[in-house]
């Protein structure tokens, strides 16, 4: 019998508890949902059964949310938290987020982007991770950066690890100003992006932010690994961390200077094994890759065409063209005005680095 994960709501507002029920069935895992609209119910609940996950109110009378997260993390240490929440105060996020919080959500957030509060929920429903960001499961921070630059965001990216905290300005898809460990500018990104993992959330736009940073995201990385793997100690007790780290960053280097949007490889015996970067969908878009070389090889068959060398398409967006191979199928994303009669080649060359 499949096992679903339970998550507990906890708000003392019954039209919030039903809009929240109502968007958490859209989970993917769909998991079971439970609501109460006190904080001793809380309490007696996780007492009684085993959760997963709390969504949890601060305003509440009597025994407000911030007590009941204080039970929570001496009583339930491993219960995942989030803070849902219509106060826009600094302190109560500062005393959430000392409290343990995996994430802090403002009601009207959810209600402007209630795809991001799915994906950040999903994510603490899965396994448990000792690298990562929470917030988007699996993703490394420089994805997050990435995707919000690609898409020409506007926002504040708060990042914590632990007691330190950072912060992130991106402003029309271009990265403004950072701050980290008493540091600004490029010593700060390059400070952030050392973190292997910690907790993220996007904050509302800062306009008229300062900017202190003026090189590309693009630039940034590649100075970034190239320092990484100069500073690099194979020797080191951390050695084999530290080597995935670099790897990753050099990947992720690597397409921003060939310049494509994205790459999505995806195996073809393993289904859940997709290495990506650039994208939010990388399981539809490997499940699409792999659809499509199905296809196309059986259609080559047919034809007597020989085999099946790749598979190109374009869009307004982007051009993208597909790489089968023999364990492993990629799927690259280039920009709308990219040579056509160079993608191959470039396409190759790149699999080529990406996959050594």
């Amino acid at each position: 019998m499949e096992s679903h994960h339970k998550i507990l709501i906890l708000d003392d507002e019954t039209a919030w508890l039903e809009v929240n029920r109502e968007i958490l069935t859209r989970l993917p895992s769909k998991p079971e949902t439970r609501a109460v609209n006190t904080g001793a119910r809380a309490v007696a609940l996780l007492d009684a059964e085993p959760f997963r996950l709390l969504i949890c109110d601060l305003k509440m009378p009597k025994m407000d949310g911030l007590q009941v997260l204080s039970i929570v993390r001496r009583r339930f240490p491993e219960l995942r938290t989030v803070v849902l929440t219509a106060l826009e105060d600094e302190e109560f996020r500062s005393r959430a987020y000392a409290l343990g919080v995996d994430l802090f959500w403002l009601k009207t957030d959810i209600q402007q982007n209630p795809q991001m509060f799915l994906d950040c929920v999903e994510s603490l429903l899965g396994r448990d991770m000792e690298t990562g960001f929470r917030g988007i499961q699996s993703k490394s921070l420089m994805d997050i950066i990435q995707m919000e630059c690609l898409s020409r965001s506007s926002t504040v990216l708060r990042i914590t690890r632990g007691p330190l905290v950072a912060k992130l300005w991106i402003q029309e898809g271009e990265l403004i100003d950072a701050e980290a460990e008493g540091a600004r500018g490029e010593a700060a990104f390059r400070r952030i992006l050392a973190w292997k993992s910690g907790t993220f959330e996007n904050l509302s736009a800062e306009p008229k932010r300062e900017r202190t940073i003026f090189k590309s995201v693009n630039a940034l990385l590649l100075e970034s690994a190239q320092n990484m793997d100069e500073a690099a100690n194979p020797t080191g007790p951390d050695s084999i961390e530290e080597a995935d780290h670099r790897k990753t960053i050099w990947k992720l280097a690597l397409v921003a200077r060939e310049g494509a949007e994205f790459v999505v490889a995806s195996s073809a015996e393993r289904q859940n094994e997709v290495d990506a970067w650039g994208t939010q969908n990388a399981g539809q878009l490997a499940a699409w890759t792999r659809r499509v070389a199905e296809v196309a090889k059986r259609l080559s068959d047919r034809l007597e065409a020989g085999p099946l060398l790749y598979v190109v398409g374009n869009s307004v967006e982007r051009q993208v063209l597909l790489l089968p191979g023999g364990e492993k199928s990629y799927l690259v994303a280039w920009p709308p005005d990219a040579p056509a009669d160079q993608l191959f080649e470039k396409t190759k060359k790149l699999v080529a680095s990406w996959d050594s």
